[in-house]
């Protein structure tokens, strides 16, 4: 068992400290995260072809598909990574389409990657502070010298990282330097810090990816306890069954064209899914 899973049978998740650091968007369609009719394309390949996606607030919603199916180009389109080539994406009416990806978490969109994205040779509690560089204000020399404004930003900032990585389960590691976790450990730290930026959506690239069954659990566990503080959830995964099993909505891409969307059930029984992707 590892150190998560160790702190997670003594404390059962602590979903107090993730509530109270996360913000809860109202939920509503004016707080929509939307692509309508999306396209990509990379010199001659259409990467993703007229895609239409909808998250809202408080709904975890899968993106599933065969390798190179068009999923991680869009999530990478929603965070402004790829600018779309044709359509429109939009957050509670704004226009993002056009928008530089360091715009993205200004509006309240945090993202984590396939290969979590750490710098290794700081703390843990370092690297999830790194997320709430948003909403600090104070000029240069103020934060070197951590005086006043600065000062109290880091303590603020410094509180808040600490409650997370005890809600996420990773509170006994938080002084710990990041390149020394685990693979787990790792992707539960990249959560951790992109809630940090306080996001009203959250976009996760494959997070389940190289886990085990019972680390799929814990972070149903934390998927959950995100969907709950009514902040939406988009989850990029080959996982189906953990997909299916935690989301409100799933869309399934093929070849860069949308699939079928609808509820679980319902995508997971389309004969088109089947046959394409659950290869039956």
């Amino acid at each position: 068992m590892t150190m998560i899973a160790t702190e997670r049978a003594q404390s059962a998740m602590h979903h107090a400290p993730i509530a109270s650091t996360v913000a809860s968007p109202a939920r509503s369609s004016l707080n929509e995260l939307r692509a309508e009719g999306v396209t990509k394309r990379f010199g001659g390949v259409t990467a993703v072809n007229n895609v239409s996606l909808t998250l809202q607030p408080g709904q975890v919603h899968g993106l599933i598909g065969t390798n190179g199916s068009g999923k991680t180009t869009m999530l990478n389109l929603l965070s402004g990574y790829y600018p779309a080539d044709e359509g429109s994406i939009s957050l509670a009416g704004q226009k993002l389409t056009h928008a530089p990806v360091q715009r993205r978490p200004h509006v309240g969109i945090a993202r984590t990657f396939q290969k979590p994205r750490l710098l290794g040779t700081l703390s843990v509690l370092d690297n999830v502070m790194l997320g709430g560089w948003k909403d600090t204000r104070a000029g240069f020399l103020s934060t070197a010298f951590a005086l006043g404004r600065a000062g109290r930003e880091e303590r603020m900032l410094r509180e808040r990282a600490a409650e997370l990585l005890h809600g996420i389960g990773l509170g006994h590691l938080m002084h710990r330097k990041a390149n020394l976790l685990d693979h787990a450990e790792q992707r539960f730290l990249e959560i951790a810090r992109g809630l940090t930026m306080q996001p009203r959506y959250i976009l996760m690239d494959e997070p389940a990816g190289g886990l085990t069954e019972h680390e799929i659990e814990q972070l149903a566990q934390i998927v959950t306890t995100i969907r709950d503080c009514q902040v939406g959830v988009l989850i990029v995964e080959h996982h189906t069954d953990f997909v299916f099993r935690i989301s409100h909505r799933v869309t399934a891409l093929n070849l860069g064209q949308m699939l079928k969307e609808g509820t679980p059930d319902e995508v997971r029984n389309d004969p088109e899914v089947i046959r394409v992707y659950l290869g039956a």
